[in-house]
């Protein structure tokens, strides 16, 4: 039997992540940024708790929630709800390999980052880009509802339309 874990990221798993990073880039294009530098990407200064996901001991996923500085979801939930900036989060660097799919590593991840969000009464927005149906669908079967659309912007001014929803009230 598979031996499947969600636990909150330490140092010690940046090594396992960037892998898992590089791997979902090569399979799935995402991220569209980060690849270049994945350990900083993962391990940004922006990070407020961070996930990964396990299968026999390989990390194989990652979550993080982040400040909302420069994220197009969160100004838009801050102006629609009127919600202050400190009690607003980002949803991000969420990825699974393929093989682990199949385990809901991708929801159990968003779980724990929903429910330390809801344990702090901090609101999650995030921003998926239109191309990524699956993610789409997640987010949706969880409960997160849609506030707008936007456009990522990323590398040297390529832009991607991108959708932004919310997570669903405490």
């Amino acid at each position: 039997m598979e031996t499947i874990a969600v636990r909150p990221f330490a140092t010690s798993d940046l090594e396992g992540a960037a892998s898992a990073l590089v791997e979902v880039h090569a399979s799935d294009g995402y991220p569209v940024e980060g690849v270049a530098d994945p350990k900083g990407w993962i391990q940004s200064e922006n990070v407020l708790a961070a996930w990964v996901g396990e299968v026999q001991g390989r990390i194989v996923g990652h979550v993080s929630v982040m400040r909302p500085q420069g994220v197009e979801a969160a100004a838009m939930w801050i102006e629609q709800s009127g919600d202050p900036e400190g009690n607003v989060a980002v949803l991000a660097r969420l990825f699974v390999v393929t093989e682990a799919r199949k385990h809901a590593l991708g929801e159990r991840l968003m779980r724990a980052a929903m429910d330390w969000a809801r344990e702090r009464g901090i609101r999650l927005v995030l921003d998926v880009m239109t191309k990524d149906t699956a993610a789409i669908r997640l987010y949706q079967r969880l409960g997160w509802t849609k506030i707008g659309e936007a456009s990522h912007s990323f590398g040297d001014e390529q832009h991607i339309d991108a959708i932004c929803f919310v997570a669903p009230d405490a």
